[in-house]
């Protein structure tokens, strides 16, 4: 088949199912076109493996002090350059596009009546799950920002619901390591002398910060880095504990990986709120409305959790793409549910 794949270039959890599906489908004899969206190209890097990659303008939002900056974000909004990028975007020879919420490729695939596929965390919102941070605004913006014809969520659990719809365990293939008293931080939408300040008063661990700097520097027990997806990846196998945002990717994969998870939604975000009160009801980390020293002092304290054994997610989707009558994704669902319960139980 040829196949369009969209990634929403805004939050690494997009880029990181990309890396996980994309690679299955083109071992399965899949021509996969891939086209990033909403990220600038010299803040994109560590994506060899799904090389050659296009980068277009797309969407995204601007953020302040850990919120998000409504006025920055319109002022940022360049529409008829989005438009025109849905335009000339050629589908003729395409078979199927997937958008991992990237706007281009699926309103692309809308406009000129091509098959599409939404596989993504923001897919999960379109089914009864934890939600807050919701009005109309966040409504229409989730339906309407990235639509597909067929729309596959991907969440931690499946909430237990009587009939199970297509929402699927997180993509992710990483091996756990643990070095005690190290603490990954990844907190892209906070002021770095907030974070330097929230965990300076903790002198027994070992913090490693990711941020926006030009090269690494450390202070006794604080440890500064650039972003670098392999650098990073260390660190999150050798870490005890992850202090991150309410994204969804990297908690996925600290949770399958047994890492004690503190996260700090960014306010203003439907999407991260609501996956702080799904970590809240499922009692499988800690939450911080801000950043605070003294719930960091209390979930320092707590014992470790079990990790969460994920099956190969992304490889079962492949095969199930591959098929290409794109049905059953019901029965997969629960298949990928029974397996990941039963380990875990």
């Amino acid at each position: 088949m040829n196949i369009v794949y969209g990634i929403q270039g805004t939050g690494n959890g997009h880029l990181t199912r990309g890396l996980a599906l994309i690679p299955k489908l083109r071992s399965l004899g899949n021509n996969v076109r891939v086209i990033i969206s909403g990220r600038k190209k010299d803040r994109i890097f560590g994506l060899e493996q799904i090389e050659p990659y296009e980068i277009v303008e797309g969407l995204s939002f601007e953020t302040s002090k850990g919120r998000i900056n409504y006025l920055k974000s319109f002022k940022s909004l360049h529409l008829f350059k989005y438009l025109n990028d849905v335009r000339k975007l050629d589908l003729g020879n395409v078979d199927l596009v997937i958008t991992d919420f990237e706007p281009v490729s699926a309103w692309a695939a809308k406009i000129k009546k091509v098959q599409s596929i939404g596989i993504g965390h923001q897919y999960a919102f379109y089914y009864d799950i934890p939600m807050a941070g919701e009005n109309m605004i966040t409504k229409f913006i989730m339906k309407n920002f990235a639509p597909a014809k067929i729309n596959i969520g991907v969440h931690w659990h499946h909430f237990d619901q009587m009939i199970v719809p297509p929402i699927l365990p997180p993509l992710d293939n990483n091996d756990n390591q643990s070095t005690p008293g190290k603490i990954l931080v990844y907190l892209p939408f906070e002021e770095l002398d907030d974070i330097l300040q929230l965990v300076e008063p903790f002198n027994d661990y070992q913090f490693h910060i990711y941020c926006k700097i030009d090269k690494s520097r450390s202070y006794e027990n604080i440890h500064l880095n650039p972003f670098s997806r392999s650098g990073f990846n260390s660190d999150l196998l050798t870490s005890e504990k992850v202090i991150c945002n309410a994204g969804f990717e990297l908690p996925s994969e600290a949770l399958r990986l047994g890492k004690k998870i503190l996260m700090k939604p960014l306010i203003g975000q439907m999407e991260q709120l609501s996956n702080a009160a799904a970590f809240n009801q499922l009692k499988w980390g800690s939450v911080m409305d801000k950043l605070d020293q003294d719930i960091v002092k209390e979930w320092i304290s707590e014992p470790s959790i079990k990790s969460v054994n994920y099956p190969d997610t992304a490889k079962a989707v492949a095969k199930w793409i591959n098929s290409k009558t794109y049905k059953g994704i019901d029965k997969l669902s629960s298949r990928l549910w029974e397996e990941t319960f039963q380990k875990l139980f």
